[in-house]
């Protein structure tokens, strides 16, 4: 790969040593979806690859063939390899989408039944919604009806113990380290029967 044209062949090494030629692609056609998978604009992506706007916006629309310092700038920026810059991922999804949330950071919501802390929040187009839950009911009287929605979902116990009433379902005790997966169209409710508060992890997944 030269300097001067980095798109005329991409090698992309394998495990086992070899390489093979990536599939013809539209560069700036890939740089602009990355950038907008992590909901940044071209002002945030050119300063975290260290760029000028002008220089990103003239990729992404085919105006200028980047050296191959840019693409490595572009790579770290993006937090990629240079190779996958060149690789479109399958079934349309983008590599390398990542979020952290550290302990007190997440957004609380309250209700008179549970404490919930929304977890990977800054992520949009997510498939699961992942978030913390306090579990605050101690009777499932203290619920107005069943709790139904699409989706699937898993649960975690984390402390304490907890009692699953389900619509279908006998109700169902589990402590620390026990979880459970069902579906979210069912009626369900859950209760802490420990002394205190438990807690538990809960993921949703998104339809």
């Amino acid at each position: 790969m030269t300097d001067k044209d980095p798109q005329t062949l991409i090698q992309i090494a394998r495990e086992d040593g070899t390489a093979e030629a990536a599939q013809p692609l539209d560069l700036g056609a890939r740089v602009r979806e990355l950038r907008k998978a992590r909901d940044w604009t071209l002002e945030q992506a050119a300063q975290q690859a260290g760029l000028a706007r002008s220089t990103l916006s003239k990729i992404e629309n085919g105006q200028m063939s980047p050296t191959y310092d840019a693409l490595k700038k572009l790579a770290v920026g993006l937090e990629i390899s240079v190779p996958q810059l060149f690789t479109p991922p399958s079934k349309g999804q983008v590599n390398g989408r990542m979020a952290v949330t550290r302990n007190g950071e997440a957004t609380a919501t309250l209700t008179t039944t549970y404490e919930h802390d929304l977890l990977a929040e800054v992520l949009t187009k997510k498939k699961m919604l992942p978030y913390r839950t306090r579990v605050r009911a101690r009777k499932v009287e203290d619920f107005d009806g069943w709790v139904r929605h699409d989706g699937e979902e898993f649960l975690y116990v984390l402390t304490g113990q907890i009692r699953l009433y389900t619509e279908f379902y006998e109700p169902v005790e589990l402590k620390r380290g026990d979880s459970t997966y069902y579906d979210a169209a069912m009626g369900h409710n859950v209760i802490s029967i420990s002394a205190e508060d438990a807690t538990i992890l809960w993921v949703t997944s998104l339809v």
